[in-house]
């Protein structure tokens, strides 16, 4: 995100309200789930916004969504799974924080139509997907396959992790709604505050289901983290206020502006289309090769631009073979 943009007076006046105002046995120990009234504002949140079925009982207040990933990769092992399903291409942290915990993760090709399902089986526990915009890709989780993949999760008493990451920042349409809301019973949705506000503030949220809620605090508990009770009390007064919507608001209109500008430009100079849909903070440019692929992140390193590529950024499971890319952030 443009960093820049964080909204600090908004920010601090929410920590100023709360500072004030919060009772003061807020601030001895507190529930590992969050505060009531972080959980009860989110879970208004995703299910104005995002179509998700939530409660404040039903959510789990986390250090954003790698932590979260992280925390339920641990639950699962715990439970039993051994082998989960992750996306091909992604981010090399996420099937990292997967393959710590103690799980295979087993790849699953993308296309236009977003992850294949076809490589699940029975062995497999959990997936992870990125269905509204599909990182690094683009794509949107066609309908057949989400229904495809609840069904699967339905058939082996198994789990899909739903990473909505950027799902509020689509610019040529009404955004696709979250696939939780097909299955809350087996899809565990995730969001965060890092694309509307700043990676830095280190808030996210999972919405569990409630047979797995217990073994996720127990795996939370056994961590000993929390995220700081008046960074959790801003963050409910912001969106309690509307404060919230109406940066996420401002944000769209300025993220889709650029996008706009970036995909101009780009047609000057090649006439490879940007690859995915007009949404989120990046873009993916093809390139003919690896090769070049490394060539352009050399020239834009001598430029001063930091891109990153499908390759050199680790997003293939095994990258023999597989198509180079850039992946150019615009926000």
């Amino acid at each position: 995100p443009d960093l820049s943009s964080f909204p600090r007076a908004r920010w601090a006046a929410s920590v100023r309200r709360a500072a004030a105002t919060a009772d003061p046995g807020l601030f001895d120990y507190g529930e590992y789930a969050g505060l009531p009234d972080l959980r009860a504002a989110v879970a208004d949140y995703v299910s104005r916004t995002r179509g998700v079925r939530a409660t404040a009982q039903s959510v789990v207040v986390t250090a954003g969504f790698s932590h979260g990933l992280a925390l339920l990769a641990r639950t699962f092992e715990r439970l039993g799974v051994r082998r989960a399903g992750a996306e091909d291409p992604c981010l090399d942290r996420h099937r990292g924080l997967i393959e710590a915990a103690g799980l295979e993760t087993v790849p699953l090709a993308v296309d236009a139509d977003g992850a294949d399902p076809s490589a699940l089986d029975g062995g497999v526990g959990a997936v992870l997907l990125t269905p509204a915009h599909q990182h690094p890709r683009g794509a949107v989780l066609a309908p057949g396959r989400r229904t495809a993949f609840v069904d699967w999760a339905r058939r082996n008493d198994a789990y899909v992790i739903e990473d909505d990451y950027d799902g509020e920042f689509r610019y040529d349409q009404r955004p696709v709604g979250a696939l939780q809301a097909l299955a809350p019973d087996r899809v565990v949705y995730g969001g965060t505050t890092s694309k509307a506000l700043a990676p830095g503030v280190r808030i996210g949220w999972l919405v569990v289901p409630e047979e797995i809620r217990e073994p996720l605090l127990d795996t939370l508990e056994d961590t000993a983290a929390a995220v700081p009770v008046l960074d959790q009390l801003a963050l409910a007064d912001l969106i309690a206020r509307g404060d919230y919507d109406r940066h996420v608001r401002r944000l769209r209109l300025t993220y889709g502006r650029r996008r706009t500008e970036l995909a101009e430009r780009l047609a000057a100079v090649t006439s490879t289309p940007l690859e995915g849909i007009s949404a989120g903070l990046h873009a993916l440019l093809p390139v003919a090769s690896v090769e070049r692929e490394r060539a352009l992140l050399t020239a834009g390193a001598r430029a001063g631009v930091l891109a990153q590529g499908l390759h050199s950024a680790g997003y293939w499971h095994a990258a023999e073979g597989r198509p180079a890319a850039l992946v150019l952030g615009y926000a």
